[in-house]
């Protein structure tokens, strides 16, 4: 069985979307799963709406997304578990990948991201890089993650020491443990964090990171892309 985990905080916007194509994606396939939101402290309808589209709604108080993430874990029936982001869409070929991935011994892997709606030039460009940097480093983006229950269990889960970043160091980890695939079936991700955070606000963070490395990853204080107020 495939356990589908969902960390949100304060998606009432766009949660509603992303599982109604993961119900699409997993009848088309006549997939067993089990669909799981951890809300995390939302502040809006987002629990609910979860619950009226038939996922179990686990509630945390954690503000922290690999903690988020093993929360959503430790209550997993599957043997197999996909990490999906609350503003990520998926189809039926993606799964039927990923899980034809994981029957043919791979400890777990990631997909090519697409950013969803009307995309300017150079974001396109700049998915199309990331794609290929991430096929070629063996890194997964956060918004679909999926690895075999063993696998996780065997590298400990994510990474709790870190508030973001969690996704490259649970790919490592499971790169170490076994095979680790980027399937070139794509994913389609909400593009907010490029609307509203401006170019300069990213170059901040980026020199940011180059001076402090891994450490600025372990303040939740020193992120607030992930951990500010979000803006619409």
């Amino acid at each position: 069985m495939l356990s589908i985990i969902i960390p949100a905080h304060d998606e009432a916007r766009l949660i509603g979307a992303t599982l109604d194509a993961l119900r699409d994606a997993t009848s088309t396939l006549q997939l067993t799963c089990e669909i799981i939101v951890v809300d995390d402290a939302s502040t809006d309808a987002t629990g609910d709406i979860a619950r009226r589209r038939g996922a179990r709604v686990v509630s945390a108080e954690l503000r922290h997304i690999a903690a988020v993430r093993n929360a959503g874990a430790r209550v997993a029936h599957g043997d197999a578990l996909l990490f999906l982001d609350a503003d990520t869409l998926v189809d039926a070929s993606v799964i039927d990948a990923a899980m034809a991935a994981l029957r043919d011994g791979a400890a777990g892997g990631g997909a090519a991201v697409k950013f969803q709606g009307k995309v300017a030039l150079h974001e396109r460009l700049a998915a199309n890089v990331f794609a290929v940097l991430f096929r070629l480093t063996r890194i997964a983006p956060g918004c679909f993650i999926f690895c075999t229950r063993d696998a996780f269990a065997a590298v400990g889960g994510f990474d709790e020491r870190y508030y973001a970043g969690e996704d490259v160091a649970i790919s490592r980890a499971l790169s170490r443990h076994g095979r680790f695939v980027i399937l070139r079936q794509p994913v389609y991700t909400s593009d907010r964090k490029l609307r509203t955070f401006s170019a300069a606000e990213h170059l901040r963070l980026l020199l940011r990171f180059a001076w402090r490395g891994r450490k600025l990853l372990r303040s939740r204080d020193a992120l607030p892309l992930w951990y500010g107020q979000r803006r619409e």
